[in-house]
């Protein structure tokens, strides 16, 4: 009779087989290692938490020029007022005062597509961009024909507020320069933002995630990850705004907002 191996026994051969290069597990309690270094003695004391933020991401130790540019970025989209990200933290931070991580958690699932989380999106534009063969011009005036005859907002323009420049963006190029990047993908994005503003017979801004987009590449920061900068960042920030909803609550003022919306049939 020919053996046999059940599902139970694969998942655990699959197990075994599974590694990582992050930390090390919990139960080894002999050791802690993050990428490869020691925890205690070349990570906490020796990093900033930006470094350490690019280093167990990357792997790599950020340089100095790296270090303050994802410093910024983290900075930049830290708070913005009262967002729809920050309304809504502090609305369920008056629902659960006492556990801080569920009004973050709601907050933060906020940065998305439409509000402070399309710099992923800038990003795969920008790599498919320097990857082209050929006039990045060119490369330009096809995408925004592409993105305009699907009707899609190519991600990283437009602002309902910034309608001639967006301060925040350029604090970052500024920063980028001053810091003595290449310059590569920034002025890659610049060319993007004229052929949009040829196409559309008018200024469209360039906002805050789409020069996130170009910075965050011209340190290496993964595309996948981008966003997470914006999650982070913002996470920061909407403690600020839960920290506040208990000392000086606005709930009862939303709420009384809520009372002068009519039902209709």
């Amino acid at each position: 009779m020919p053996l046999t191996i059940s599902r139970f026994q694969r998942s655990q051969r699959k197990a075994t087989m599974a590694t990582t290069r992050i930390g090390t597990h919990m139960n080894d309690t002999s050791r802690l290692r993050m990428r490869g270094r020691d925890t205690l003695s070349e990570v906490v004391g020796e990093m900033t938490f930006t470094e350490g933020f690019y280093f167990i991401v990357t792997g790599r130790r950020p340089t100095d020029v790296q270090t303050r540019i994802l410093d910024a970025a983290l900075l930049i989209l830290m708070d913005h007022g009262l967002t729809p990200g920050a309304l809504v933290a502090r609305l369920v931070s008056d629902s659960n005062p006492d556990d801080v991580q569920i009004p973050l958690a709601a907050g933060i699932l906020m940065v998305g597509n439409r509000f402070a989380g399309t710099m992923s999106g800038a990003g795969r534009v920008l790599r498919d961009g320097m990857a082209f063969q050929g006039d990045k011009r060119v490369w330009a005036e096809h995408l925004v024909k592409d993105f305009k005859a699907s009707k899609r907002r190519i991600p990283g323009f437009g602002h309902q507020q910034y309608t001639v420049e967006d301060p925040r963006a350029e604090r970052l190029f500024s920063i980028a320069r001053d810091a003595g990047v290449k310059g590569d993908y920034i002025g890659l994005i610049k060319i993007l933002s004229s052929a949009i503003d040829d196409d559309a017979k008018r200024h469209v801004t360039l906002n805050v995630t789409g020069a996130l987009g170009a910075v965050l590449h011209e340190i290496d920061f993964p595309v996948d990850a981008m966003r997470a900068v914006a999650a982070v960042g913002r996470c920061a920030g909407l403690v600020g705004h839960i920290q506040e909803e208990r000392e000086n609550p606005i709930t009862p003022a939303l709420m009384a907002v809520g009372e002068t919306v009519s039902y209709q049939e």
